[in-house]
Parts: C-alpha cells; structure tokens; sequence
C-alpha cells in the first residue's frame, strides 16, 4: 500500500494548486460561494496529504535523492524551500481561512496575500520534488 502513497501524495499537491488557482479566479469574478468551496477543498487535500505523508514516511523513512551533478544542488534548494514554507502553510491557512468564514474580509485579503503564494509554491514544489525523487532519479 505504502507504495502508490508518493504518486498520490502528488496529486493531492496537483489537485490544492488546482483548487487555489480556481479559487482566485473565482473570487476575481466575485462568486464568494465558489471560491470559498474551493479554499475549503484545498485545505482539505492538504490535510489528507499530511496524513499519507506522515504515513509513507512512517513505514519507509527518508528516500535518498539518486540525482548527480547540477541538478543535485537543484533539487536540495527546491527541497529545503518546500520544506521551510510547508512548515507555515497549516498556520497560514487555518489563520486565512478563519477569517474568510468569519467573513473578516479586510483581514481576511490581507493574510491571503501571503498565504496564497506560498500555499501555490509548496504545492508545486511538492509534484516537482515527487517527479524528481520517483521518475527522473529514481532509488535502484
């Protein structure tokens, strides 16, 4: 089972940038309904992805990135840049999404600023790190 948890964790990444990305356009077309399912999907894919991450990493421990050369120091800052901002993402989003359901609007767009970057970045890096860990550079 432990086995397809990376490639799902992946799409669950996939799937809360998606959401986000929906999200905004939502908002920007004021359609506060949509864009507030979508905030709440994404945020509910991030905690499922938790889950089978600390999971995956619980029954396997660290996998060891096989790339050399260039892309080696490539990969190690994408990684550390993840892991650095998906340490705030859980702060950063209860915190927003609190005050969107609050509809603490004024507060509420200003956390979003910064929420909603880093939340897209950690998502995308996090397909990225999977591709390269598991497709590009794989262990054996």
């Amino acid at each position: 089972m432990t086995a397809w948890l990376p490639t799902i964790n992946a799409c669950l990444n996939g799937s809360s940038f998606i959401l986000l990305v929906l999200a905004l356009v939502f908002i920007k077309r004021k359609n506060v309904g949509a864009h507030k399912a979508c905030n709440l999907a994404a945020f509910a894919a991030s905690i499922v992805f938790l889950v089978c991450y600390l999971v995956y990493h619980a029954q396997v421990g660290s996998v060891k990135f096989q790339g050399q050369g260039w892309v080696r120091p490539v990969y190690f800052t994408i990684l550390i840049s993840h892991t650095i901002l998906a340490a705030l993402v859980p702060f950063l989003a209860i915190v927003t999404l609190r005050r969107g359901l609050r509809m603490d609007v004024e507060r509420h767009r200003k956390i979003a600023k910064v929420t909603l970057p880093v939340w897209m970045y950690v998502s995308v890096t996090g397909v990225v790190i999977y591709v390269m860990l598991y497709h590009l550079y794989p262990v054996g």
